[in-house]
């Protein structure tokens, strides 16, 4: 891989599809961070969602040779995402059983971030927004939700979702128009106005 060209997506599966399967490493590198984001916002679990997205990128290159390229590569790809979330969300309620930790466990454990330097007043401003904008869209119903999701958490084109759902493209304008009102109503108080 000397040469540092830009390649479509589509002509980065013929190549790897013609034996250059380092070029994987590229598509898996611009879709990466989409892919965890997405599978994050439907398993709410930040672990679950690198995990899966390597699993996800597994079957990507396994079943490779079965995209067919009249479709947008993003469009399949957030398919099979979508799919392995839900399938892992069945096979976690099937297997959970207690929420509480173990006997010996640490439950205070959270996530280390980097210091960003924001007061501690504004850090849970940020968080309480977040938290209530999560609680928002689990509001939704679950069409709009779903469309949310593709549209700013997986950051899809309209054309992209439209081509993944099936749906007529003004549809999708329609239903994410109706999903953003649903959400300003219900952030009302959290949003101050412009």
């Amino acid at each position: 891989m000397a040469e540092c060209e830009q390649l479509d997506d589509r002509t980065l599966v013929a190549r790897i599809l013609e034996g250059d399967r380092d070029r994987f490493t590229e598509l898996v590198k611009r879709y990466e961070k989409r892919i965890i984001n997405y599978v994050y916002r439907i398993t709410h679990r930040y672990e679950d969602a690198h995990d899966l997205a390597q699993e996800i990128f597994v079957k990507v290159y396994v079943a490779l040779d079965r995209y067919d390229p009249k479709y947008q590569f993003s469009t399949w790809l957030f398919r099979i995402a979508q799919n392995s979330a839900i399938d892992a969300l069945r096979k976690k309620s099937v297997n959970e059983v207690s929420i509480s930790p173990k006997p010996g466990e640490d439950d205070t454990k959270e996530r280390e971030f980097a210091d960003t330097g924001v007061s501690p007043y504004r850090a849970l401003n940020n968080k309480q927004l977040a938290g209530a904008i999560d609680s928002a869209v689990k509001n939704l119903p679950s069409d709009y939700r779903e469309l949310i999701q593709l549209r700013h958490f997986a950051e899809l084109s309209y054309e992209e979702i439209a081509s993944m759902k099936k749906l007529p493209l003004g549809t999708v304008k329609n239903k994410l128009f109706r999903a953003r009102n649903l959400l300003k109503v219900e952030l009302e108080g959290f949003v101050e106005p412009l």
